[in-house]
């Protein structure tokens, strides 16, 4: 995943990063007063997920599904809800979304962004207006990163390492990329069984980050045929990277910026 988020100074911030998932998580809490218990509770939280959704544990409910030693049914409550989010987005996006490639189950294309969605949900639980959950660059924001300052999230140019192609602002949104800049070809059709060439990168912004990680994994298999996908859903949008290095977006994307 290739977003970044500008940090916004002052003395209302309580910084966490945790390591899970094989990336790095960051709680970003930006209200005044003391936020141990809920950092270690969104700590917990994202722990859980990964022994639970794991492909790469072999004690987890999802590597034990797939060796058919546990029924899904039997498996812990979160597996079912999370499976069922992963047919209605398959469903929406004509395939090119999946929880099975090449016969396995790997609910992972959905499985983080709704993890950090959650751990903003339990956030908010705790009493947190304001605050950024990221992890691996895709992110929940919920409030304001400074009173009277939305937050500004800036997008990773694929093609130049460290560059910026465009920036997004906003209260209470989610942002996710999916691309091949990180982790090189690792997203692939589900239909063909082969990783998409056209596009280089693809970021779906709206409210919800379950749907919008998601949405751009889907996105990035459908190439530009995805703009006018994303446009049939309201409260999202999506800009594209071509491997050519061309920026496509899409009619909402109103709240982008090009700073390249």
């Amino acid at each position: 995943m290739t977003v970044q988020t500008a940090a916004a100074a002052g003395p209302a911030r309580t910084l966490h990063v945790e390591h899970c998932m094989g990336t790095a998580f960051t709680i970003d809490i930006r209200d005044p007063g003391q936020w141990q218990a809920a950092t270690a509770d969104v700590v917990a939280w994202l722990h859980r997920v990964d022994a639970v959704f794991s492909c790469y544990r072999l004690d987890s409910d999802i590597s034990r599904i797939q060796r058919r030693e546990l029924r899904a049914a039997d498996a812990d409550p979160d597996v079912l809800t999370v499976l069922d989010l992963c047919a209605r987005v398959q469903l929406e996006t004509d395939g090119a979304f999946s929880a099975m490639y090449h016969g396995r189950l790997d609910p992972t294309g959905l499985v983080k962004g709704w993890a950090i969605e959650r751990a903003s949900d339990r956030l908010r639980a705790h009493g947190s207006a304001n605050h950024a959950v990221n992890g691996g660059g895709d992110m929940q924001l919920a409030g304001e990163a400074a009173p009277g300052r939305p937050w500004r999230v800036g997008i990773s140019d694929p093609h130049l390492p460290d560059g910026i192609v465009t920036t997004v602002s906003g209260r209470d949104l989610a942002v996710a990329t999916s691309g091949t800049s990180e982790r090189g070809p690792h997203i692939l059709d589900p239909v063909t069984g082969r990783a998409p060439n056209g596009l280089a990168a693809a970021s779906v912004v709206g409210p919800s980050l379950t749907l919008a990680d998601a949405y751009a994994t889907a996105a990035f298999v459908m190439g530009e045929d995805a703009l006018e996908w994303i446009d049939a859903i309201a409260g999202y949008s999506a800009l594209l990277v071509g491997s050519d290095g061309r920026l496509l977006a899409s009619r909402r994307w109103q709240a982008a910026r090009s700073v390249r």
